[in-house]
Order: structure tokens, then sequence, then C-alpha cells
């Protein structure tokens, strides 16, 4: 009987190489499995890591845009207010030269109705004294 049963079945070591081959081919078969999952994940990650950045680069190159042309209406309207404030520099400058003008024309007129009543004294105190002369 042991006889027969040795025919029958293969050896000890025979069993063992076959389920340790059988495992390692296992093992290599999920490890590519594995291995293929993983660059197809990989992918996508970059794939979407990609979009993110496209998404967020347009995001940002828009909101820059927008401050570029902002910045640049910003410095149109601070030149045009600076010729604005020149302008009205100059227009200041005109109207305190003629309120000056017009100060000194009142003072001359003030000055010339003081000599006016100075004469106008000046006249009645000689005809006051030449009636005085003549009277006496």
């Amino acid at each position: 009987m042991e006889g027969a049963k040795a025919a029958t079945e293969p050896p000890a070591g025979g069993k063992l190489e076959s389920a340790l081959l059988q495992i390692m081919q296992q093992h290599h078969n999920q490890s590519i499995r594995q291995r293929q999952q993983t660059e197809r994940v990989k992918k996508n990650a970059v794939r979407s890591a990609s979009r993110v950045a496209g998404h967020l680069v347009e995001a940002v190159d828009g909101g820059v845009q927008e401050l570029f042309v902002n910045e640049k209406r910003i410095e149109l309207e601070a030149r045009a207010l600076l010729g604005t404030i020149t302008r009205y520099r100059k227009q200041t400058d005109q109207w305190l030269a003629a309120t000056n003008a017009v100060n000194s024309v009142l003072k001359e007129i003030g000055d010339f109705e003081n000599w006016m009543k100075i004469m106008d004294f000046d006249c009645k105190s000689v005809n006051a004294a030449i009636r005085n002369i003549h009277r006496s």
C-alpha cells in the first residue's frame, strides 16, 4: 500500500514547488494589476492636477488682467486730474492777480477821494483866507 500511494501521489517536494510557483505567479499577476492600476490613477491625478492648475492660472490671469486694466485707467484719470489741477491753479492765479488789481484800483480811488477832500479843504481854506483879506 505504501508503494501504491507513492506511485499515485507526486512527491512532497513537487507539491510544495507547485504551490510556491502558483503563489509566485499570483503575486506576479497581482503586482502587474497593481502597477497598472497605479499608473491609471497616477495619469488621472496628473490630468486632474493639470486641469486644476489651468483653472487656477486662468483665474489668476483674469484677475491680473483686470488689475492691469484698472491700473491703466487710474493712471489716465490721474493724468487728467493733474491737467485739471494745473488749469485750475493757473485760473486761480489769474483771479488772484485780477483781485489784486481791483484792490489797487479801489485803493487808488480811496486815495483820490482823500486827495479831493484835502483839495476841497485847501480850496475852502484859501477861499476863506481871501475873503478875510478882502474884508479887512
